[in-house]
């Protein structure tokens, strides 16, 4: 009898995990960074004994059970290597994103109370360095490039240091590494990440061993997964998706993460890892499917008409296959034929040709992405999830998807909706809670369970879940009406020439948008439209250009309701990034920010 996935997660732990793949996949591949010469890997027994020495370091520098330990660094071997370390000591560790200010590091550094912090280097040290003597709690600093280490500080140890006096220290009592986990029980706080802040001050949502666990099995099995999966870890491992996707699924199903440091590297890391799996929030999808279409512009017309025909058929089937309809056997064979002759050799050009899972989240991904990648052969997952759910509540599967949907509950998890039409969840992958500054751990579920996800959606009778918006980001008009402005902006997205778009009219007597103009996809645009000019600025002012934008915005307003149509716009030439501060480290916008900032414009739209 197959067991339930409550019952799979039943009594592990992370640690346990750990110590079956060290055991029975000793001898497999576990980790390889793609930013090392050679490509260097650890297998699984490797990985496992690094650990040990970390962890046993760290404790030297008297991180114990229930501290908490901020990581700031790009994905790595080093990284994931110091998250569990600290794990099996029963600490906390919490990735810090690398874009945070001075002032912001501050605040999680003082909320979180940790002794300890992990640095990559002199990258993270000049954020780090002018509050460093504002944080009493912290007593050592771990800098994994000691070359970055200032001089004359004793605060600072080098990432070395810690891993040989660790294995010395291991050598001289070799059980002293598993005494310090076997205490660890499945309800135990497992990792810590701070939500990104769009409308205060960040919270530390610390998660469960069986939190993660379950979250894993739980994805794995819905996909069909095999074990032993090969990814690429490169989102910030701050991100929720991200560190369920590279450190925990991959403990679950011994598989091999790839590491790259800097996230604009993905493209030439699919191109050598051809990864069975693969995660991109929408930006991601998005830059792809306009580098394509780019590309397309320059291939000889009878080739590019056979990509577009094939493009087509299998976004035919797609579709059919989205409504729940069969395919027909004569529509089936002639998709079957041309994805092999046509399509898959794209796909191997990509590194997508072995893709068992493609998925997105944290955002929704326009259709039009969606429909053009399938009609590529390949289908992405979406699914809804918060950080305090520990990823995906809801997920597409190859069996059951809705395109447009952000699929179904997943296994042992239940989803409804509140009075407001608020999505409510209920389910092991809820977390313990949000860490309070005195150093408790404070539920946010109600009597019964239920965690008021902040989200607005609907439930189909198929129970496929729609997000409509955040509850806080709705635009109430002057007039009375509710608008969703994520709804307008996806819209707007669809076309490739716009890179940004936010929605205005709260309070207002009518919606506007601001649009940010795609800096890389732009200039490629003009020039297939034979435009000479690659500069953004004069690109902004370009009639065609400006044309195009109308046509897009003509485009979006077709499918909206009177009330949400935009009546005017402005074109915006610099994109929005977390370090100009208009969005989060996620990537999602920042609106006060934007209002603010941009308070003149928008004056004068209307004006």
């Amino acid at each position: 009898m197959t067991q339930s996935i409550a019952e799979q997660t039943e009594g592990k732990t992370i640690p346990l995990l750990l110590r079956r793949n060290a055991e029975e996949y000793g001898d497999r591949p576990a980790l390889t960074s793609l930013d090392l010469e050679g490509r260097p890997t650890l297998t699984w027994s490797e990985f496992r004994t690094a650990i040990a020495e970390v962890s046993r370091g760290l404790a030297g520098l008297g991180l114990a059970a229930g501290d908490r330990m901020l990581i700031m660094a790009p994905s790595s071997p080093d990284h994931l290597v110091a998250d569990l370390a600290a794990v099996h000591l029963a600490a906390i560790p919490c990735t810090a994103y690398a874009t945070l200010s001075p002032e912001q590091i501050r605040y999680v550094a003082r909320h979180s109370a940790a002794p300890v912090v992990v640095l990559a280097g002199a990258d993270e040290l000049s954020r780090w360095l002018p509050v460093l003597d504002d944080l009493p709690a912290l007593r050592r600093v771990v800098v994994i490039d000691e070359s970055a280490i200032p001089d004359g500080d004793d605060r600072f140890v080098a990432y070395s240091a810690v891993r040989e006096a660790g294995r010395e220290a291991l050598a001289a009592d070799p059980e002293a590494f598993d005494r310090a986990w076997q205490a660890i029980r499945p309800d135990d706080p497992l990792a810590m990440i701070y939500t990104s802040g769009t409308t205060g001050d960040p919270k530390g949502v610390v998660l469960s061993h069986r939190n993660a666990i379950h979250e894993g099995i739980a994805v794995h099995t819905l996909h069909k997964a095999p074990m032993h999966p090969t990814n690429i870890a490169y989102l910030p491992l701050a991100h929720i998706a991200e560190r369920e996707l590279s450190i925990y699924l991959p403990i679950v199903a011994a598989g091999h993460v790839h590491t790259v440091g800097d996230p604009s590297g993905v493209v030439a890391a699919l191109g050598q890892v051809h990864p069975q799996s693969f995660f991109g929030v929408p930006r991601v999808w998005e830059k792809m499917v306009a580098g394509l279409k780019n590309m397309l512009a320059g291939v000889p017309e009878d080739r590019r008409e056979a990509l577009i025909s094939a493009n087509e058929l299998l976004q035919e089937g797609y579709k059919l296959r989205s409504a729940g309809k069969e395919v027909p056997a004569d529509l089936a064979e002639r998709i079957a034929k041309t994805d092999e002759t046509v399509l898959a050799p794209v796909r191997g050009m990509l590194g997508l040709d072995q893709l068992h899972i493609a998925s997105s989240g944290a955002a929704a991904l326009p259709l039009e992405v969606l429909y053009f990648l399938a009609g590529l052969g390949v289908e992405i997952r979406e699914v809804w999830g918060l950080s305090e759910t520990t990823g995906a509540a809801t997920a597409n599967s190859a069996e059951a998807f809705r395109a447009g949907t952000v699929g179904r509950p997943i296994d042992g998890v239940e989803v409804k909706t509140g009075e407001d039409g608020e999505l409510l969840v209920r389910g092991p992958i809820v977390f313990l809670g949000y860490l309070q500054p005195d150093g408790t751990i404070e539920p946010a579920t109600d009597a019964e369970g239920w965690f008021a996800t902040g989200d607005i959606g609907t439930i189909d009778d198929d129970g496929y879940v729609t997000i409509t918006d955040r509850k806080k980001e709705l635009i109430i008009t002057s007039s009375g009406k509710n608008i969703a402005p994520t709804r307008i902006e996806g819209l707007l997205k669809e076309h490739p020439l716009i890179g940004q778009a936010v929605a205005i009219g709260d309070a207002r007597p009518y919606v506007t948008a601001l649009i940010v103009l795609d800096d890389e996809i732009a200039p490629g645009w003009a020039k297939a439209k034979g435009i000479e000019t690659a500069d953004i600025e004069t690109l902004a002012q370009h009639e065609a250009v400006r044309a195009e934008i109308d046509r897009a915005v003509e485009s979006a307003n077709s499918r909206l309701a009177r009330a949400e149509q935009i009546k005017r716009y402005r074109l915006i030439t610099t994109a929005w990034t977390p370090e100009t501060g208009e969005l989060t480290p996620t990537l999602k916008l920042k609106r006060r920010v934007i209002n603010d900032r941009y308070q003149p414009d928008i004056a004068s739209l209307y004006a």
